[in-house]
């Protein structure tokens, strides 16, 4: 499996034409064109991973198609799941992979930070950044800023959370140090913010058409 590479040097690999690195990941996307199709492939690539490389591995399947990524480091089992969609007859494109961060500019992060991570229900690396556990949601870091840019709004998330969690999720992200800026439309939403009036609303189908 080899130990990490940069992004060079996996691109100069030979077999990874399929893939892209995108931050500290590679990914690929097959396109399918069925869900049918989608479940063969994603079948056959839980057949190739071994246990040390499952850490690394995320799938996501969808009806058009599959996108996988992996660590840099993985050169041999992106080789080989790109084998086993050429094997199904299902092409790569390489133009349809991703990656979305979403960054807050903050007067001071230590004091927003603890409001985002509970509003979103992530962990944190460091002291400027949040993951989704699950990896469904985009990254989201912390750019500090020198002085303050009051003429505009530098963040709002919309966050949609089951019904019956909605409650919890509230009272964390208060607890961190948020505030209740609105509960007019609950609880189709409500309206929090951070510290530095970065709102987000917390929201959930009841009360929806």
């Amino acid at each position: 499996m080899g130990g990490q590479r940069t992004a060079g040097e996996f691109h100069a690999a030979d077999g990874v034409e399929d893939w892209r690195a995108l931050y500290h990941l590679v990914s690929a996307h097959f396109r399918t064109g069925s869900l049918a199709a989608g479940v063969a492939l994603v079948d056959e690539i839980g057949r190739l991973v071994d246990g040390s490389e499952e850490q690394y591995l995320s799938v996501d399947l969808r009806s058009a198609g599959v996108t996988v990524s992996l660590g840099r480091r993985d050169v041999g089992l992106a080789r080989r799941i790109s084998g086993v969609a050429k094997e199904l007859g299902v092409s790569a494109d390489p133009t349809a992979v991703q990656v979305v961060n979403v960054t807050l500019d903050a007067l001071v992060g230590a004091d927003v930070l603890p409001f985002w991570r509970a509003v979103l229900g992530y962990g944190q690396i460091g002291d400027d950044y949040l993951f989704d556990p699950l990896r469904r949601g985009p990254g989201f870091g912390l750019q500090e800023l020198a002085v303050a840019r009051p003429e505009r709004n530098r963040l709002h998330l919309d966050v949609a959370v089951p019904h019956d969690q909605a409650a919890e999720r509230i009272a964390a992200a208060l607890a961190a140090g948020g505030r209740l800026v609105s509960d007019v439309h609950a609880p189709k939403w409500w309206v929090l913010a951070d510290a530095e009036g970065n709102e987000a609303c917390v929201a959930t189908w009841v009360d929806r058409e």
